[in-house]
């Protein structure tokens, strides 16, 4: 008589449906992405702020003033956006309340957008007028802050790539291998920045990366050629930054 098969604990379960969740949520963020301009004309904009945020040296309650407004203007974007795909697969005709649903909405986007304006003029307005440095300069002289950058700058282009591709989700497999983009991309930003024992410490940084993407390949979760992928985005990504920034 064989043994039963072992219960999975709540431990081993955990780990993947939280995986699952965060690519799903991912996925839903990528959809409105590719199917709505004005989303797309959000985070545009929402990234020129957060650039003007740095650039401007701005204090840190102005800048949470500035992610809530964002992160306002995005959820009631994507909440609209969700109101409206409810809406057209139930409605099989035209229904008056199906219509006012759709502009209270698109209202309530209305209402974060023109709230974001006036927060983003009231930080600004004065330092547009007499600019006081430039972002640049200001990169130049704090290396981790073009790293993050850099960092940032991958994850978004690993996602996208993997959206364009339909291979893979935003947080495993696919092409290319984000985990190996990324530590490709922290050990450029190490050779770039250290000064003392160069050397030494980007040889280990690059030890580190290259078990970063061999487990990935031993896991079965990337093959060969998307991790080689991934490692040469994530170097030349912040290579580029590094050479025409700091």
């Amino acid at each position: 008589m064989s043994a039963p098969p072992e219960r999975e604990t709540p431990r081993t379960r955990r780990t993947p449906r939280i995986l699952q969740s965060l690519n799903w949520a991912f996925e839903g963020v990528i959809h409105v992405l590719r199917s709505e301009p004005n989303m797309r004309i959000h985070f545009a904009v929402a990234t020129a702020v957060l650039v003007l945020a740095f650039s401007y040296g701005v204090t840190k309650l102005e800048l949470m003033a500035l992610l809530i407004a964002i992160s306002f203007v995005l959820i009631a974007e994507m909440v609209n956006t969700a109101i409206e795909g409810t809406i057209d697969l139930t409605a099989t005709s035209f229904d008056p309340l199906a219509k006012i649903a759709k502009d209270i909405a698109a209202g309530a986007v209305l209402i974060a957008s023109v709230n974001a304006v006036v927060i983003g003029y009231l930080v600004f307005a004065d330092r547009i007028a007499q600019p006081s440095s430039r972002l640049v300069e200001r990169l130049r002289e704090a290396p981790s802050s073009l790293t993050l950058i850099a960092l940032i700058l991958i994850i978004l282009i690993v996602i996208a790539s993997k959206a364009l591709t339909g291979r893979g989700t935003p947080l495993s497999g696919g092409l290319p291998s984000g985990h190996a983009a990324l530590a490709f991309g922290g050990f450029t930003a190490i050779a770039f920045i250290v000064d003392e024992q160069r050397v030494i410490v980007s040889f280990v940084a690059l030890i580190m990366a290259l078990l970063v993407a061999q487990t990935r390949v031993e896991a079965g979760i990337h093959t060969t050629g998307e991790v080689v992928l991934g490692a040469v985005l994530g170097t030349l990504v912040t290579m580029i930054l590094f050479q025409v920034l700091a």
